[in-house]
């Protein structure tokens, strides 16, 4: 950061003399800054771009046109010359516990671009082309990176589900990109406990009709998976293994990849953010975009030589695609597949000591619960590697700041960062330039010109509003998949303030320029990092016949901890117990993910709506947080106004007994 705080300044002819200062003018002047960015990274183009910006507006921003170049091509670049270094390590559960034995396993720049040109390879053969759709029904390991730059320098789009999400689930993301080819493992292993898959890739292949071909990884062990994947989808026209995918089409020794070259813009994956109704919003980000953020990120990282990166993550969350491109580096980076507390909560600290790891990145209720069960990592654990910690998912609270600093390191830098699936990074981040303050995120991240807006639109300084984008950034959507028009782009984050992006955050920011997140200003379920939708929760619950509407919200607890409630009006004369709220529980385990079943679930006479229908989801979570409720919701807006009643009584019960 401050090699390129020192050559930007020089290269614009204006002194930087504080972190402050760039970043203004990096929101001010952003063809400058971007310029700038692309030049000091020395982006690999086959095409130079022949205007940054070409309309700086929301939506429509036009990036970098007349480049042509590519997204694998620029991160396996960073191996040239490099190719007996470490460039990934990873262990699992299931393969290499490391508590167990403490052998984690290595993949030189050599190796990976070698399985990535082996694996591209087997996908040409199987006539995977530029712009068809590939997506993985896997965790995260090695494979499943080798499977997104193989996909990516073939110019095709990637996409990725971790196997914990239910079938349903699966189908409402890859159904609509139609893709062509399914990458599956039979299962995965959590906590100690083996979960078999091979129904659910059937499931899957029965909802995904545009298949063609299937690519199995016996990750679990002898489950028959090849026999559900050939008999899964009507389209499917064969099955095979990952070895015998990339055996299909080996490069020669010495081979060289071939990188498609594509338009800056061209898509390069489809992440998913889901809205409060319909199916999950599907994100289209493209191979310039995501480079050009990814590159920019690496000095908020602070990432050198030798470094190693981790982040605690599954392939099913943007954090993962940001793991992917901390490789745009000189560092290494760490995957990891399995639980974070078993067989203690000290698997992750053991982890770092094993791996060296350098950046360690952890949810704040992983921290919280850390804390709580008395975990001294600083004196259990060799730190010594550990030179910072990033948070994010929810916000960090300064209780937590305090207990990483007096047991894990004194002298660790601890960022909290927020940001979105939305443009796969971080609005709000660290700096290592900066102090850390408690409870505090330390920064606006370069290029993005993040404000707290009041209802009217108005600016606030040390004030709660909502965090809002003034100006484009490269990585912001292409488009939607499936929204021709572009109103389902504009709806989900212009519809508030035209030509400004709505995130759904509270943020304050404070006077010296950090930031403070207070959480979701919409319904989105955010539950260990995995974001979904509560109408995919509602249509899990919706399909037990005794359930006759539900309404569901995570509100924070003490701890730092959301603790996730869903309101269910039954049939009449039918009153919940614990077995029908098991069945409930199991419904939403079983059709969107165990992270998203409930913490507690209450019998209610009736759902608060508005005249037009809509679920009052985020009026409720604001008068179970305390907010009185007139200013919570319009009365007027109501449909059944008396049906807040009960939600004001309970929210006074929980705050005689948190």
């Amino acid at each position: 950061m401050a090699r390129f705080m020192l050559w930007a300044g020089e290269r614009c002819g204006r002194p930087f003399a504080s972190y402050e200062e760039l970043w203004r003018w990096s929101v001010d002047e952003l063809e400058d800054f971007w310029a700038s960015v692309w030049e000091f990274c020395g982006v690999r183009a086959s095409k130079p771009y022949v205007r940054v910006l070409a309309a700086r507006e929301m939506p429509g921003a036009r990036w970098f046109e007349g480049a042509e170049l590519n997204y694998a091509e620029n991160l396996l670049a960073h191996g040239e010359g490099r190719e007996g270094e470490v460039a990934v390590l990873h262990a699992s559960e299931l393969r290499n516990p490391v508590v167990a034995d403490g052998e984690l396993t290595e993949m030189t720049w050599g190796e990976l671009s070698a399985q990535v040109a082996a694996a591209a390879g087997g996908l040409r053969a199987l006539g995977v082309r530029r712009g068809d759709r590939v997506v993985a029904y896997m965790p995260n390991i090695a494979e499943t990176l080798v499977a997104l730059l193989a996909v990516s320098s073939i110019g095709a789009i990637f996409s990725s589900a971790a196997p914990e999400f239910g079938a349903r689930s699966v189908i409402d993301r890859f159904a609509q990109i139609e893709p062509k080819v399914l990458l599956a493992v039979d299962g995965y292993r959590h906590g100690g406990k083996d979960f078999e898959r091979t129904e659910n890739v059937r499931r899957i292949l029965q909802g995904l009709p545009t298949v063609e071909h299937v690519v199995t990884l016996q990750y679990l062990g002898d489950n028959d998976l090849e026999e559900a994947a050939s008999g899964g989808g009507a389209g499917v026209r064969g099955a095979l293994t990952w070895d015998e995918l990339i055996g299909l089409d080996p490069p020669a020794p010495g081979a060289e990849l071939r990188f498609e070259q594509v338009p800056f813009d061209h898509p390069l994956w489809v992440l998913y953010s889901s809205g409060t109704t319909g199916l999950p919003k599907a994100i289209v980000q493209g191979h310039g975009g995501i480079l050009m953020e990814q590159l920019k990120k690496r000095l908020h990282l602070d990432l050198r030589s030798g470094d190693r990166m981790f982040w605690f993550t599954t392939t099913g969350w943007m954090m993962w695609n940001f793991l992917v491109g901390c490789l745009l580096s000189e560092a290494a980076i760490v995957l990891y597949d399995g639980s974070p507390a078993h067989p203690g909560l000290g698997m992750l600290w053991r982890l770092a000591e094993r791996a060296g790891i350098t950046c360690m990145g952890v949810s704040p209720g992983l921290l919280a619960s850390y804390e709580k069960a008395g975990v001294e990592p600083g004196r259990d654990f060799d730190l010594s590697a550990l030179r910072a910690i990033g948070v994010t998912g929810s916000p960090l609270s300064p209780e937590s700041f305090h207990w990483v600093y007096e047991h894990v390191k004194s002298d660790v830098w601890l960022f909290s960062t927020s940001g979105g699936t939305d443009v796969c990074t971080a609005f709000v981040a660290g700096c290592p330039l900066l102090p850390v303050y408690e409870g505090e995120l330390q920064c606006r991240a370069l290029g993005c010109a993040v404000e707290s807006w009041d209802e009217e639109g108005n600016s606030l300084i040390d004030e709660v509003g909502e965090l809002v984008i003034t100006e484009p950034m490269p990585s912001m959507p292409l488009f939607l998949w499936g929204d021709d028009d572009g109103s389902r782009l504009r709806e989900s984050y212009f519809a508030t303030y035209p030509g400004v992006w709505r995130h759904g955050d509270w943020i304050r920011i404070t006077p010296r320029g950090g930031a403070v997140i207070y959480g979701r200003s919409d319904s989105t379920i955010n539950r260990q990092g995995v974001r979904m939708g509560t109408a995919e929760i509602y249509r899990a619950a919706l399909a037990v016949p005794d359930v006759l509407d539900a309404l569901v919200v995570d509100v924070p607890r003490e701890g730092n901890e959301l603790w996730m409630i869903m309101f269910v009006v039954l049939r009449g004369g039918v009153t919940l117990d614990e077995q029908l709220a098991a069945e409930i529980k199991r419904r939403i385990r079983e059709d969107c993910s165990p992270r998203h079943v409930p913490n507690e679930i209450r019998q209610i006479a009736e759902v608060p709506r508005t005249l037009s229908g809509k679920v009052l989801e985020v009026p409720v979570k604001r008068i179970l947080m305390g907010a009185p409720p007139e200013r919570a919701a319009s009365v007027d807006s109501l449909a059944n106004p008396r049906s807040l009643d009960y939600f004001v009584e309970l929210a006074q019960e929980l705050s005689r007994s948190p």
